[in-house]
Formats: structure tokens, sequence, C-alpha cells
């Protein structure tokens, strides 16, 4: 029976994770201070020990650094509400087995303690991080795998391909890998594929010697000779022709380039950080992307998921923006409730980008120091497909007779700012019965026809409690088939 420390000062999680890990068979001491943890390890050391980060007396990171050096085989899950991309960094830096952000799934974590009993050995803590050096803002459940992906790639140099909307933020993680890692001393560089003649792609990547092409007046060094020793970040991969894909790979393969006109070899010192808004996996399929640079690339993928996927970030970006805004000389300015209601219904197509432009826009032109949503409304762009289903009479009579459902069942509704979730979640389950009756249970196909990933919607049909084999026979009983 392994012996199993938990550290937790909410009486009520403390004792459901406690429960869950006695029903596994592990032997379970829970405490909720540093003060009765170290009143336990001076008995000797546990096999895994599950730790909260705030606690009343201190900072259960913070602490890790004097139990590893009295246990340094003692692997440790932390657990942590304050889920920010710092939490997760300080978390991989100061060796933990697994990070666990707030609220958490109990088979995760039972899943992790498993894995832990057999772990050997911590990492050296590193320093402290200061949140403001981070890029990367966000609380969601989609941005903390994200978080968990970066803490686990920062300490070594391997290949990371980023995968998402255009205006999602990629460049930001390539430059928080990058800066938290052991290469942030040497240069990051930048190279966006899409926006380079073609002819001209490899003289930009690998440098050109003097007259190997018209207009090759003087010997040109290339993005891979200027990231020396630093991060190569190759944007919009994708769109690289397939001649200097070739070549690309061959770098990759041997870690080797020369220069286009020259013949001396040049060894190649830098870490790949790629990213694409493409498909890459249906470019491959379709002749348009090599497969073997595919496999180079996506060696650890990250996938960044689009604004509409973590609405909840929203408020806490738009502040930010607005007080970036703010120390860039710009008045300083506020949204009240309902403008920051009217920002997470929005589509927003153009992802945290077209949020960022918002927020300046409004930090320019807005009257009042309080924003509202009458001066949110004007400035978001809607699409043309929003304003089609706004127009459509079916829909918007539907919801004006389910508003008037809601505030007949409970008048307080329309003032204590509950409706919106209200309608969306009466709005979310039929619709994606609907698209997963369509595509006979296809969850894949549904996912892509809803705009989110497929992780998304195995959450949502856990919450909703959707069966999709269910959608599928309904489909195939409508359909007489």
């Amino acid at each position: 029976m392994s012996r199993v420390v938990v550290v937790e000062d909410d009486g009520a999680i403390r004792t459901v994770v406690s429960q869950a890990l006695r029903r596994v068979g592990h032997a379970v001491e829970p405490v909720e201070t540093i003060a009765a943890l170290e009143r336990v390890l001076s008995r000797g050391a546990p096999d895994v020990l599950v730790s909260d980060v705030r606690l009343p007396d201190g900072d259960g990171i913070d602490h890790l650094a004097s139990i590893a050096a009295r246990f340094p085989r003692l692997p440790v899950i932390i657990l942590s509400a304050q889920n920010t991309l710092t939490t997760a960094v300080r978390a991989a830096g100061a060796g933990v087995y697994e990070y666990l952000p707030k609220p958490f799934d109990l088979d995760d974590l039972v899943r992790a303690v498993d894995g832990a009993v057999a772990r050997a050995g911590l990492c050296d803590p590193s320093p402290p991080l200061e949140e403001e050096a981070l890029p990367l803002i966000g609380r969601s459940p989609a941005m903390q795998e994200v978080y968990r992906v970066i803490a686990r790639v920062v300490s070594n140099d391997l290949t990371v391909l980023i995968s998402g909307e255009s205006g999602t933020g990629k460049e930001l993680v390539a430059r928080a890998i990058h800066d938290l890692g052991h290469r942030r001393g040497a240069p990051f560089v930048a190279i966006n594929m899409a926006a380079i003649p073609r002819e001209l792609v490899e003289a930009e990547l690998f440098g050109h010697e003097r007259g190997a092409f018209t207009g090759a007046a003087q010997r040109s060094a290339g993005r891979f000779e200027q990231a020396a020793g630093g991060t190569l970040f190759l944007d919009e991969i994708g769109d690289m022709p397939r001649e200097a894909q070739t070549r690309l790979l061959r770098v990759l393969q041997s870690g080797e380039f020369s220069r286009v006109g020259g013949s001396g070899t040049i060894r190649s010192d830098v870490r790949i950080v790629a990213a694409t808004n493409r498909d890459l996996s249906r470019d491959v399929a379709e002749g348009r992307f090599r497969e073997d640079l595919f496999y180079r690339l996506n060696v650890v993928p990250v996938t960044l998921p689009a604004l509409r996927e973590r609405r909840r970030d929203i408020p806490l970006l738009a502040r930010h923006f607005l007080d970036h805004a703010a120390v860039e000389g710009l008045p300083h300015r506020r949204l009240d409730h309902s403008a920051l209601r009217l920002l997470e219904g929005h589509g927003w197509p153009g992802n945290v980008r077209e949020l960022e432009n918002l927020m300046r826009r409004l930090a320019v032109l807005a009257r009042d120091e309080v924003i509202g949503a009458e001066s949110v409304r004007p400035m978001l762009a809607v699409s043309t497909t929003d304003t089609a289903i706004i127009a459509e009479p079916g829909i918007a009579d539907a919801i004006a007779a389910l508003v008037d459902r809601i505030e007949q069942a409970e008048p307080t509704a329309l003032e204590d700012g509950s409706l919106y979730e209200r309608v969306i979640a009466a709005v979310e389950r039929p619709l994606i019965e609907a698209m997963l009756s369509r595509y006979g249970g296809n969850q894949l196909r549904t996912a892509r026809a809803l705009g989110i990933n497929r992780n998304t919607l195995r959450k949502r049909l856990d919450t909703l409690d959707i069966d999709p084999d269910q959608s599928s026979r309904a489909d195939l009983t409508v359909r007489g088939e």
C-alpha cells in the first residue's frame, strides 16, 4: 500500500481527494498547512506528495526546494487554482511529477498518483518567475493544457509545432518557449514563410554568397545563422514551397546547411519552433506538404484554442489590453458588466488579435472612462454569417419565447446577470445533438462543424450527458435506415 500525503487547506477538496485515493488502495494522510506537512515528513518520506500551491502558512511550490533537499526522489503532484503560465512553469521548474490546475478531474489525479508511485528523482528548482514577464494570458481549461505543454518543453530542445487559427497567439507561445528555456540569452529569430517570395525562401533561411543570384551584391547570413544558439520560429510553415521543404528537411536530419551559391558547410545550432493555421495532415494527404518533414516538425504538437473556445478568458484579456494601452500613454479605460457580456457573446473571427485591436480603439475613441455596451457595439465587426443568423426570424422568435419562459419561472433572471448563461445552455444541447445527428454520431466531423476541438466536444458531451451513439441511432431511425 502506497503512502500519499495530501496538503490542501480547503476541507471539502481535501476530503474528496483523500476518499478518491483511499478507494483505489492508497494510504492517505491529509494535512492543511506546511507546518503540518513538516510534522508528517519528520517520520520519513511518503511515496507521493500531493500539494496545493497557496497554503495558509506559505507557498507550496516554494517549499519544494526544502523538501527536495531532504527527499530528492519524492514525486510531487501540484494542485493549483492559480492556473496561470507562471504557476505551470514554476511547477515544472521545481521538478514536479504532475501539475493539475483546479478544477481537476479526480480520475486524472488518481492516474497521476498511480504513475508517480514509482517516480524517482526531482529536478533542481528554477528561480521564481514574474507574471509580468510572461506573454500568455488566460485561465480557461483550454489554456491550461497549453501551459502544461510549454512547461514540459522549456527544459529541452525538442521541435515544437504550434497549430491554431490566425490571431490566436502562436508567436507568443514560441517566444514563451524561448524566453523560459536555456536558450533565452541567445537570439529569437522569426520568419513568416507566407510573406517571402517563393524564389527567395532558401536565401532567407540559409543565406547566400555574393553573386549567387541577380541582386546578390554581397554575402548575406540567413535566419539559421542569425538565430545561432537560440530559437528559429518558422511561422506559417504550411506556405513553404516544396523545394524549400526538401532543404529544410535535410537540415533537420543532418544539422548542417550551406548558403545559396556556397559550398562550405555550416553547423546548425538552433531550436526549431514552427507554426501554422492550416491542417498540415490534410496538406500531407493532398501532396502539398512533405510527410517526412511534417513528422520532423510535429515532435511536440501545441494546439492553440480559438478565442470562442475560451470565452471565460475574454474579460481577463480585455482588461489586460486596456491596461497595456494606458501604459503606452492612451487614456485609461474600464469595461462595465454590460460591455463584458457583449464581448463574451461575440464570435471573434480574428481571435485575440481582434480583441486587442478593439481594446485599443476603445481606449482612443470611447468618451467615458467606464465603457458600456453602447460604446462597444458599434465597434464590433459582425460577420455576414452572424448577421444572417441574428436576422433569421425563427431563431429570434424562439429566443424571445425562451427568455419569456425564463422570466416567468424566475422573475429576477433578467436582473441577476445570469440570462446569457441560461440561454446559451438551453441552445447548446439541441445544437450539439442536431450536429451529431447530422453526422451520424461522428464526433470529429461534429467538432469541426461547431468550430471546437474534439476534446472540448467530449467534455461538453459529458457535462450535458449526451450519448453520441444515441444520436447516431436516432439519425438512422429518422432516415429509415
